[in-house]
């Protein structure tokens, strides 16, 4: 049995999509099960599922689901003395891959929400491997496959585990090809299976959990291998037969690993690469409300804050085209304010766009601005004194301005993004000989007067919601790196000056 563990979502989009989604569960200790018989009454709309879970007793069992990666909870259900119960709503739910899940939060076994949403369960916890649902055919096919797998898995396992521990090649030959054989006797199981019954859910699991096989490199007209041909012909056939409309996809444990895969591996990092193809899904999931706000969700949260520099452009093409245009009304003020604020941040940072100027005080007290800095190269470190990832990253961008940076006209600036921290701000750049640095900070009436105006400050202008935050910027203060570590600013650095036009 696998413990179930409740998960909280990295940004809000996904949680609040999740949320919004599923039944709250409610608890009435006492409360008494239907009967049975009236259980199995079926209704006109809405889910009514009778589940008998010994040995079970005077507990509460619950419903769960798949949502993407994550689990949630959807139901509980109260059974009585004879380890009988039912999940009922007057709403049906979405469908797809649920389970059910024990008093201690254990996932029990799994079954299909089909579209009917009227069958019963019967299963008891020392023999899992038996549980019995009638009232469904999807239902039936799936436990048919399940008892498939727990014929083959264990084997696949005692092989993958042998293959670990082969002392010979022969004895590693042997056995991959034995799991070769394994593996194509439960992809036959799947086609077989999805050219007989190609309108159930089950296929269409299938056909998402599907990947293309990789094909011989073929020669070309001019009689040269086209090494690139495998990598075309898996990215093309990677989504056949997946229907980007089906919201039963949603709550599957595997469609969300399929999509990563995709990304990292088929499509380039470029932004304007991914923006084709997030475009293209959420295009065609429009008319499917589930998977719709499933994958603005999934994108949101990958790229409002991205893994590759640049890659933010995405967040605001979905910025732009969903959220300014009040296509998310599932999102609350809060949440609404979130994303707002953070698209509006990113906005005024745009690789290759002019960084904004900063007028602030040096540690004198002196006004200094950023574009007053005559150079080829301006870095610009937003940091504060007292926190101890500045304190470590801080005196590295000096060693390599000292022993690199300067002799390719770089300067540094510095800003002290907690004006209450001056002192401590003073004694380090004392202690750390912080020299040739231009160090400036944004005093506390300048920044009520920005209040005031209602202009937005450094912190929205630069996106400066953690520190360290750094920013390279050209001869003509634009943007020319962000959100890299120091060594990967430092190859955009040999990058520019080998190939000084991009500069200009």
């Amino acid at each position: 049995m696998r413990r179930f563990v409740f998960t909280c979502m990295a940004v809000i989009l996904i949680s609040l999509a999740s949320a919004a989604q599923n039944k709250t569960v409610k608890k009435t200790a006492g409360t008494p099960a239907k009967t049975p018989a009236a259980a199995a009454a079926k209704t006109s709309g809405g889910y009514n599922i009778p589940i008998t879970l010994t040995p079970f007793k005077n507990t509460w069992v619950y419903l769960g689901c798949y949502f993407g990666k994550y689990k949630n909870l959807s139901d509980s259900a109260w059974l009585n003395e004879k380890s009988q119960g039912v999940f009922k709503g007057k709403e049906k739910l979405p469908r797809g891959i649920y389970f059910a899940v024990s008093p201690q939060k254990y996932l029990l076994f799994e079954f299909l929400m089909d579209k009917d949403q009227n069958f019963s369960i019967k299963a008891d916890t020392t023999n899992l491997s038996n549980v019995t649902i009638t009232g469904s055919a999807d239902n039936q096919m799936f436990q048919d496959y399940t008892k498939f797998l727990a014929q083959k898995t264990p084997m696949l396992s005692a092989l993958q585990k042998q293959l670990s521990e082969a002392k010979t090649a022969k004895d590693s030959g042997l056995l991959r090809t034995a799991m070769t054989r394994a593996n194509k006797e439960l992809q036959d199981y799947r086609e077989t299976f999805s050219k007989t019954h190609p309108t159930s859910m089950l296929a269409s699991f299938f056909y998402a959990m599907k990947r293309p096989e990789i094909p011989a490199i073929p020669m070309g007209k001019n009689g040269k291998a086209d090494s690139l041909h495998p990598y075309r012909y898996v990215k093309d056939n990677w989504w056949q037969g997946v229907a980007f409309d089906d919201e039963s996809l949603v709550r599957t444990p595997f469609f969300e690993p399929k999509l990563e895969e995709y990304f990292k591996y088929y499509v380039a990092p470029e932004p304007d690469s991914v923006i084709s193809e997030v475009n293209y899904m959420l295009l065609v999931s429009r008319e499917n409300r589930e998977m719709f706000k499933y994958l603005l969700g999934k994108f949101t949260d990958k790229y409002i804050n991205p893994e590759y520099m640049g890659q933010e452009k995405v967040f605001l093409f979905l910025f732009d085209k969903y959220y300014s245009k009040g296509d998310t009304a599932w999102l609350n003020s809060k949440q609404t304010k979130f994303i707002f604020d953070r698209a509006y941040s990113l906005m005024a940072n745009q690789l290759g766009e002019p960084a904004a100027d900063l007028v602030m005080a040096d540690t004198s007290g002196k006004p200094v601005s950023l574009y007053g800095i005559n150079a080829p190269y301006t870095f610009v470190t937003f940091w504060d004194p007292n926190c101890g990832h500045c304190k470590e990253t801080v005196p590295r961008i000096d060693s390599i301005y000292r022993a690199k940076w300067k002799g390719l006209g770089v300067k540094l600036v510095g800003v002290n993004v907690d004006e209450g921290a001056n002192e401590a701000w003073k004694k380090f750049v004392k202690e750390n000989k912080l020299e040739g640095w231009a160090h400036m900070y944004q005093t506390k009436a300048a920044r009520d007067e920005e209040t005031k105006k209602g202009v937005a400050n450094f912190r929205q202008l630069y996106d400066v919601y953690k520190t360290p935050t750094l920013y390279l910027l050209d001869a003509q203060k634009r943007i020319i790196g962000k959100m890299l570590s120091i060594e990967q600013f430092d190859d955009v650095l040999k990058a520019k000056i080998k190939s000084p036009t991009t500069a200009k």
